[in-house]
């Protein structure tokens, strides 16, 4: 079984994995499986009050578990796949425990062949945040993982050294920009014309 199909596997039995993205390396669970979202908070020791954004395959696939209206899908069409993170509003599927019981859910296509085969072959939507404790700086490569958070994983996908930029979080609805990261300036751009 290669490196991704073990962690594609993994994700589905409820286990959590690291796997690179076009930002930094993330760590990745069922999205949708309250359980295992707990997990993901525990591993990073979160506070439970901060949201943790979702990874889709494609822009259509994240209709399954958003509503998004009309600009919404126009900003998710021009900037999907890629370094960003655009707030939603959620549909049931999508746990409290994910978004801490807010109505809007943070939606990832990202820019990376690895990290869309495996929200493929998870089939199911996954973790989209940072593989650290909450508090430590971003892993770039693997063998930069804390062994502590990595004994907590069950599959590391290596993809090599990633670029580092953080995603850039947006709320299209309220044309609020939340954390500015890769292509934060062209988003403002578009937020202003549109």
């Amino acid at each position: 079984m290669s490196e991704l199909e073990s962690a594609a596997a993994a994700i589905r039995s409820g286990e959590l994995v690291v796997y690179p993205t076009e930002t930094v390396y993330g760590l990745g669970a069922n999205a949708v499986d309250a359980d295992a979202v707990e997990r993901v908070f525990e591993a990073k020791g979160r506070d439970r009050s901060k949201p943790i954004s979702m990874a889709v395959p494609s822009v259509p696939a994240a209709f399954e578990y958003v509503r998004a209206s009309s600009r919404e899908r126009e900003f998710m069409a021009t900037f999907l796949p890629g370094p960003v993170t655009v707030l939603c509003r959620r549909r049931e599927a999508v746990p409290d425990m994910l978004t801490s019981g807010r109505d809007r859910v943070g939606i990832r296509v990202p820019d990376h062949p690895l990290a869309l085969r495996l929200c493929e072959r998870a089939g199911t939507p996954i973790t989209a945040t940072s593989a650290n404790e909450s508090g430590s700086g971003s892993v770039r490569r693997p063998d930069a993982l804390d062994p502590a958070f990595r004994e907590r994983v069950a599959a590391v996908v290596d993809g090599g050294e990633t670029p580092g930029t953080e995603s850039t979080v947006v709320d299209v609805s309220s044309g609020t920009i939340h954390r500015r990261g890769a292509r934060a300036d062209e988003i403002e751009r578009w937020l202003e014309s549109h």
